[in-house]
């Protein structure tokens, strides 16, 4: 599945969908480690961005977008729209990260006589 075919918005300009697949998700939960909270203590001392963090919510993110696409695929989809993330956390230190969409079967207008 292309990047260009997976988008927040509710539809893919030029595309038409043929087929509703249903919701699709990607979930990961996360914690800092000891040495992570170290090192991002250290860093809060500076001020500014605290990398060791992002970095931890930049793969946890990517993790549940990859897992979320992969359950695409695997139901027929080749485009997913209304794509969402929302984070919880579970208890101190750990970290839900939840990727959703709806994943559909899209045509570029013009296939198949649509319009």
């Amino acid at each position: 599945m292309q990047k260009a075919m997976i988008t927040s918005a509710f539809d893919l300009p030029g595309y038409k969908i043929e087929k509703n697949i249903g919701i699709v998700r990607g979930i990961t939960v996360r914690s800092r480690s000891i040495v992570g909270n170290f090192f991002g203590g250290i860093q809060t001392i500076f001020g500014g961005n605290i990398s060791i963090y992002t970095n931890l919510c930049e793969q946890a993110r990517l993790e549940a977008y990859e897992l979320m696409c992969k359950e695409a695929r695997k139901n027929g989809a080749n485009a997913i729209i209304a794509m969402r993330y929302d984070a919880t956390e579970v208890m101190a230190g750990v970290t839900e990260v939840l990727c959703y969409g709806t994943a559909v079967v899209v045509v570029p207008v013009g296939e198949n006589g649509s319009q």
